[in-house]
């Protein structure tokens, strides 16, 4: 497996596995009208339009065979909690094999090579207890809950009122 700096050619597929990993791990947060829509369609738009403005970001893409997993962060992104790790997405059929790992890892890289402040924090939702004792086994400690902005901001993307965690490394050293 490779992990590499992505390029504006992994746009399609990245928007792909976002969009695939959203169908599986966020059903109850978001709609299932939205979830079975062309959610697709919608990252798509999100990511040409992250990749046309990457000042203060940076994206990786593990490979194997094929796109297996990425990661987004935004470098200093909030002056209190640091860098964001706005996505890390893996192939189902891929997770438990370490390619999120070596993706948080390169996250924290580059948050150490690149941004002022060398803390690092993501967001997880509620519900995804299983993305929650990933993050812990890898040294992130739980820094608050608030409740979840619909995607696009779009309120009818929400199903209720979904909440999310705050997940924070102190100096972006992951275990």
């Amino acid at each position: 497996m490779r992990i590499r700096a992505a390029t504006d050619g992994d746009v399609d597929g990245i928007a792909r596995l976002h969009a695939d990993s959203w169908r599986r791990h966020y059903r109850g947060a978001y709609s299932d009208a939205f979830l079975d829509g062309d959610v697709v369609a919608d990252r798509l738009v999100v990511w040409r339009d992250r990749f046309e403005e990457r000042a203060g970001t940076v994206t990786f893409v593990a490979e194997d065979g094929g796109l297996v997993g990425f990661a987004h962060v935004k470098l200093d992104d909030d002056v209190e909690w640091g860098s964001l790790v706005d996505n890390l997405h893996v192939v189902d059929g891929r997770r438990h094999g370490g390619v999120g790992t070596r993706l948080l890892r390169a996250a924290a890289g580059a948050v150490v090579d690149r941004a002022v402040s060398s803390r690092l924090y993501l967001w997880v939702l509620a519900q995804n207890t299983a993305a929650q004792r990933f993050y812990a086994a890898r040294g992130g400690v739980h820094a608050g809950t608030v409740d979840v902005t619909a995607a696009g901001g779009v309120p009818g993307r929400l199903q209720g009122t979904p909440r999310k965690h705050r997940i924070v490394w102190a100096d972006a050293q992951i275990s």
